[in-house]
Protein backbone atom coordinates (compact mmCIF):
# COMPACT_ATOMS: atom_id res chain seq x y z
CA UNK A 1 0.00 0.00 0.00
CA UNK A 2 1.41 3.58 -0.84
CA UNK A 3 2.46 5.48 1.86
CA UNK A 4 0.07 8.68 3.33
CA UNK A 5 0.46 12.02 2.25
CA UNK A 6 0.65 14.43 5.76
CA UNK A 7 0.33 17.84 5.50
CA UNK A 8 0.29 20.40 8.18
CA UNK A 9 -1.72 23.88 8.20
CA UNK A 10 0.16 26.48 10.48
CA UNK A 11 -0.45 29.85 11.29
CA UNK A 12 -0.42 31.85 14.66
CA UNK A 13 -4.10 32.57 16.14
CA UNK A 14 -7.15 33.62 14.22
CA UNK A 15 -5.08 33.58 10.83
CA UNK A 16 -7.73 31.70 8.91
CA UNK A 17 -6.58 28.34 8.79
CA UNK A 18 -9.97 26.65 9.59
CA UNK A 19 -11.33 28.97 6.70
CA UNK A 20 -8.69 27.51 4.32
CA UNK A 21 -9.49 24.00 5.51
CA UNK A 22 -13.26 24.45 4.88
CA UNK A 23 -12.64 25.07 1.30
CA UNK A 24 -10.73 22.14 0.96
CA UNK A 25 -12.65 20.03 2.70
CA UNK A 26 -15.82 20.99 0.46
CA UNK A 27 -13.34 21.34 -3.02
CA UNK A 28 -14.03 19.39 -5.99
CA UNK A 29 -10.75 17.85 -5.70
CA UNK A 30 -12.00 14.46 -6.50
CA UNK A 31 -9.62 13.11 -3.11
CA UNK A 32 -10.61 11.74 0.01
CA UNK A 33 -9.61 13.89 2.71
CA UNK A 34 -8.92 13.24 6.09
CA UNK A 35 -8.48 16.17 8.78
CA UNK A 36 -7.74 16.38 12.20
CA UNK A 37 -8.42 19.35 14.13
CA UNK A 38 -7.59 20.63 17.64
CA UNK A 39 -10.92 22.22 17.64
CA UNK A 40 -13.91 19.95 16.23
CA UNK A 41 -16.50 23.38 16.52
CA UNK A 42 -14.60 25.57 14.36
CA UNK A 43 -15.28 23.52 11.22
CA UNK A 44 -17.69 24.68 9.43
CA UNK A 45 -19.34 22.53 6.65
CA UNK A 46 -22.26 22.96 4.41
CA UNK A 47 -25.41 20.80 5.66
CA UNK A 48 -25.45 19.74 1.92
CA UNK A 49 -22.15 18.12 2.16
CA UNK A 50 -22.80 16.52 5.38
CA UNK A 51 -23.49 12.17 5.62
CA UNK A 52 -23.29 11.79 9.01
CA UNK A 53 -21.60 12.95 12.53
CA UNK A 54 -20.27 10.94 15.70
CA UNK A 55 -19.27 12.40 18.77
CA UNK A 56 -15.32 12.76 17.06
CA UNK A 57 -16.08 12.55 13.41
CA UNK A 58 -18.19 14.31 10.44
CA UNK A 59 -18.19 12.30 7.55
CA UNK A 60 -19.04 13.98 3.84
CA UNK A 61 -20.46 12.97 1.03
CA UNK A 62 -17.53 13.74 -1.11
CA UNK A 63 -15.50 10.61 0.62
CA UNK A 64 -13.74 13.62 3.07
CA UNK A 65 -13.86 12.83 6.85
CA UNK A 66 -12.67 15.81 9.82
CA UNK A 67 -11.85 14.45 13.52
CA UNK A 68 -11.19 15.66 16.33
CA UNK A 69 -7.42 15.29 17.56
CA UNK A 70 -8.14 13.80 21.02
CA UNK A 71 -5.46 12.20 22.93
CA UNK A 72 -2.13 12.01 21.30
CA UNK A 73 -1.11 12.40 17.75
CA UNK A 74 0.08 9.81 17.14
CA UNK A 75 -2.76 7.64 18.10
CA UNK A 76 -5.35 9.30 16.43
CA UNK A 77 -2.65 9.26 12.78
CA UNK A 78 -2.64 5.36 13.78
CA UNK A 79 -6.25 5.70 13.43
CA UNK A 80 -6.10 7.35 10.29
CA UNK A 81 -3.51 4.71 8.75
CA UNK A 82 -5.85 1.65 9.51
CA UNK A 83 -9.50 3.51 8.20
CA UNK A 84 -10.82 1.66 5.05
CA UNK A 85 -10.78 3.14 2.70
CA UNK A 86 -8.02 4.94 3.33
CA UNK A 87 -8.10 8.43 3.08
CA UNK A 88 -5.72 9.67 0.14
CA UNK A 89 -4.35 12.71 1.46
CA UNK A 90 -3.73 13.61 5.59
CA UNK A 91 -3.86 17.37 6.77
CA UNK A 92 -3.32 18.15 10.55
CA UNK A 93 -4.35 21.74 11.75
CA UNK A 94 -1.72 22.94 13.84
CA UNK A 95 -3.04 24.89 16.88
CA UNK A 96 -2.54 28.52 16.36
CA UNK A 97 0.35 28.54 18.81
CA UNK A 98 1.99 25.29 18.10
CA UNK A 99 5.16 24.84 15.80
CA UNK A 100 4.06 23.26 12.83
CA UNK A 101 7.44 22.08 12.29
CA UNK A 102 7.10 19.92 15.14
CA UNK A 103 4.18 18.26 13.93
CA UNK A 104 5.31 17.84 10.98
CA UNK A 105 8.41 15.99 12.11
CA UNK A 106 5.54 12.70 12.99
CA UNK A 107 6.08 11.87 9.04
CA UNK A 108 9.17 11.15 9.46
CA UNK A 109 9.00 8.79 12.47
CA UNK A 110 6.01 7.14 11.05
CA UNK A 111 7.04 4.90 7.63
CA UNK A 112 3.86 4.68 6.04
CA UNK A 113 3.33 8.69 6.13
CA UNK A 114 4.91 10.87 3.29
CA UNK A 115 5.52 14.14 4.41
CA UNK A 116 3.62 16.87 2.17
CA UNK A 117 4.70 19.85 3.17
CA UNK A 118 3.40 22.67 5.76
CA UNK A 119 1.05 25.43 4.52
CA UNK A 120 1.08 28.44 7.17
CA UNK A 121 -1.59 31.48 7.16
CA UNK A 122 -0.75 34.67 7.48
CA UNK A 123 -2.96 37.08 8.91
CA UNK A 124 -2.02 40.02 6.58
CA UNK A 125 -4.21 42.78 8.81
CA UNK A 126 -1.79 41.42 12.28
CA UNK A 127 1.08 39.88 11.33
CA UNK A 128 2.76 43.40 11.13
CA UNK A 129 1.76 43.96 14.58
CA UNK A 130 2.49 40.44 16.16
CA UNK A 131 6.01 40.34 13.94
CA UNK A 132 6.59 43.72 16.09
CA UNK A 133 5.59 42.46 19.53
CA UNK A 134 8.36 41.27 21.83
CA UNK A 135 6.27 38.42 23.41
CA UNK A 136 5.02 36.61 20.59
CA UNK A 137 7.26 38.50 17.39
CA UNK A 138 9.97 34.65 17.48
CA UNK A 139 6.94 32.52 17.45
CA UNK A 140 5.16 33.94 14.92
CA UNK A 141 8.03 34.42 12.73
CA UNK A 142 9.24 30.71 12.97
CA UNK A 143 6.03 29.64 11.80
CA UNK A 144 6.29 31.29 8.96
CA UNK A 145 10.08 30.27 8.53
CA UNK A 146 9.42 26.43 8.52
CA UNK A 147 7.20 26.98 5.98
CA UNK A 148 6.77 25.05 2.86
CA UNK A 149 4.38 27.20 1.12
CA UNK A 150 3.01 30.58 2.51
CA UNK A 151 -0.29 32.34 2.15
CA UNK A 152 -1.75 35.58 3.55
CA UNK A 153 -5.40 35.54 4.31
CA UNK A 154 -7.68 38.81 4.69
CA UNK A 155 -5.94 41.62 3.52
CA UNK A 156 -2.04 41.44 1.38
CA UNK A 157 -1.50 44.84 2.20
CA UNK A 158 2.70 46.46 1.85
CA UNK A 159 2.64 46.09 5.44
CA UNK A 160 2.07 42.68 5.54
CA UNK A 161 4.53 42.07 2.32
CA UNK A 162 7.19 44.03 4.08
CA UNK A 163 7.20 42.14 7.30
CA UNK A 164 7.23 38.86 5.37
CA UNK A 165 10.01 40.33 3.40
CA UNK A 166 11.76 41.61 6.27
CA UNK A 167 11.90 37.73 7.94
CA UNK A 168 13.23 36.52 4.61
CA UNK A 169 9.95 35.59 2.98
CA UNK A 170 9.58 36.53 -1.03
CA UNK A 171 7.52 33.99 -2.02
CA UNK A 172 3.53 33.91 -0.69
CA UNK A 173 0.16 33.46 -2.51
CA UNK A 174 -3.41 34.93 -1.58
CA UNK A 175 -5.49 32.07 0.23
CA UNK A 176 -8.31 33.11 -1.65
CA UNK A 177 -6.43 31.29 -4.57
CA UNK A 178 -7.80 27.76 -3.71
CA UNK A 179 -7.24 26.40 -6.91
CA UNK A 180 -3.53 26.97 -6.42
CA UNK A 181 -3.46 25.92 -2.73
CA UNK A 182 -5.43 22.87 -3.86
CA UNK A 183 -2.21 22.31 -6.46
CA UNK A 184 0.61 23.06 -3.91
CA UNK A 185 -0.63 21.22 -0.58
CA UNK A 186 -2.72 18.29 -2.41
CA UNK A 187 -0.14 17.86 -5.52
CA UNK A 188 2.83 15.09 -5.51
CA UNK A 189 5.62 18.37 -4.95
CA UNK A 190 8.95 17.41 -3.38
CA UNK A 191 9.44 18.98 -0.46
CA UNK A 192 12.42 18.53 1.84
CA UNK A 193 12.22 17.58 5.26
CA UNK A 194 10.25 19.71 8.37
CA UNK A 195 12.97 22.35 9.09
CA UNK A 196 13.52 22.21 13.02
CA UNK A 197 13.98 25.47 14.50
CA UNK A 198 15.57 24.90 18.06
CA UNK A 199 14.82 28.41 18.90
CA UNK A 200 11.04 28.15 18.38
CA UNK A 201 10.29 28.39 21.71
CA UNK A 202 7.74 30.63 23.33
CA UNK A 203 6.31 32.11 26.79
CA UNK A 204 3.72 30.12 28.54
CA UNK A 205 0.17 31.35 27.27
CA UNK A 206 -3.03 32.03 29.47
CA UNK A 207 -5.86 29.93 28.45
CA UNK A 208 -9.37 30.69 29.62
CA UNK A 209 -12.30 28.16 28.75
CA UNK A 210 -15.86 27.74 29.73
CA UNK A 211 -18.58 26.09 28.32
CA UNK A 212 -22.74 26.06 28.77
CA UNK A 213 -22.58 29.94 28.67
CA UNK A 214 -26.24 31.74 29.55
CA UNK A 215 -28.30 33.06 26.56
CA UNK A 216 -27.47 36.78 25.45
CA UNK A 217 -28.54 39.88 23.29
CA UNK A 218 -26.67 41.63 20.16
CA UNK A 219 -25.95 44.18 22.23
CA UNK A 220 -24.47 42.10 25.11
CA UNK A 221 -22.10 40.51 22.60
CA UNK A 222 -21.46 43.85 21.24
CA UNK A 223 -20.61 45.06 25.25
CA UNK A 224 -18.42 41.51 26.10
CA UNK A 225 -16.52 42.21 22.94
CA UNK A 226 -15.67 46.30 23.53
CA UNK A 227 -14.18 45.24 26.91
CA UNK A 228 -12.15 42.27 26.45
CA UNK A 229 -8.78 42.83 28.38
CA UNK A 230 -6.23 44.05 26.19
CA UNK A 231 -3.86 41.43 26.17
CA UNK A 232 -6.20 38.94 24.83
CA UNK A 233 -5.05 37.86 20.78
CA UNK A 234 -8.52 35.30 20.53
CA UNK A 235 -11.46 34.95 21.06
CA UNK A 236 -14.16 32.22 19.91
CA UNK A 237 -17.17 31.32 21.19
CA UNK A 238 -20.88 30.32 20.89
CA UNK A 239 -23.33 31.36 22.80
CA UNK A 240 -26.86 31.35 22.80
CA UNK A 241 -29.18 33.88 21.88
CA UNK A 242 -32.29 32.89 23.69
CA UNK A 243 -34.31 32.65 20.90
CA UNK A 244 -33.02 29.19 19.82
CA UNK A 245 -30.33 30.85 17.59
CA UNK A 246 -26.09 30.72 18.23
CA UNK A 247 -23.96 33.77 17.82
CA UNK A 248 -20.76 32.69 16.64
CA UNK A 249 -17.88 34.61 17.66
CA UNK A 250 -14.55 35.06 16.38
CA UNK A 251 -12.33 38.04 17.83
CA UNK A 252 -8.85 38.39 16.59
CA UNK A 253 -7.01 41.59 17.71
CA UNK A 254 -9.39 44.18 17.80
CA UNK A 255 -10.98 42.92 14.49
CA UNK A 256 -14.23 41.37 15.75
CA UNK A 257 -16.43 39.29 13.75
CA UNK A 258 -20.48 38.13 14.72
CA UNK A 259 -22.52 35.98 13.31
CA UNK A 260 -25.56 33.52 13.65
CA UNK A 261 -26.17 29.86 13.29
CA UNK A 262 -28.48 27.66 13.56
CA UNK A 263 -27.24 25.39 15.87
CA UNK A 264 -24.27 24.13 17.41
CA UNK A 265 -23.08 21.22 18.92
CA UNK A 266 -21.87 22.43 22.35
CA UNK A 267 -21.74 26.25 23.30
CA UNK A 268 -18.91 27.75 25.00
CA UNK A 269 -15.71 30.25 25.14
CA UNK A 270 -12.66 30.42 24.64
CA UNK A 271 -9.94 33.24 25.52
CA UNK A 272 -6.12 33.03 24.45
CA UNK A 273 -3.02 35.73 25.40
CA UNK A 274 0.71 35.77 26.03
CA UNK A 275 1.20 35.58 29.34
CA UNK A 276 2.38 38.83 30.54
CA UNK A 277 0.06 40.35 28.53
CA UNK A 278 -2.90 39.36 30.22
CA UNK A 279 -3.53 37.32 32.93
CA UNK A 280 -6.29 34.53 34.03
CA UNK A 281 -7.95 36.58 36.80
CA UNK A 282 -8.13 39.81 34.26
CA UNK A 283 -10.21 37.31 31.85
CA UNK A 284 -12.65 35.91 34.49
CA UNK A 285 -13.02 38.97 36.27
CA UNK A 286 -14.40 40.38 32.62
CA UNK A 287 -16.22 37.00 32.25
CA UNK A 288 -17.98 36.94 35.72
CA UNK A 289 -19.06 41.16 34.97
CA UNK A 290 -20.76 40.00 31.68
CA UNK A 291 -22.62 37.29 32.92
CA UNK A 292 -23.82 39.10 36.13
CA UNK A 293 -25.16 41.26 33.18
CA UNK A 294 -26.91 38.86 31.18
CA UNK A 295 -28.53 36.93 34.10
Amino acid sequence: MSRLSLSVVGGYLGAGKTTLINRLLSGDHGLRLAVLVNDFGAINIDAALLQSASADTIELTNGCVCCTMTGDLFYAIGDMLDRVPRPDHLIVEASGIADPAKIAAVAQAEPDLRYAGILTVVDGVNFPRYAADPLISDQVKAQVRCADFVVVSKDVNAAAITSLEAGGIHHWHSASDTALIEAMLLGDLDVSAPRMDEANGHRPYVQWSTDAPPACSRAQVDAMLATLPRGVLRCKALLPDGAGQIWEIHAVGQVHEVTTRSNAAQTGVVVIGPEGAVTLTEIEAWWAHHTHAMS
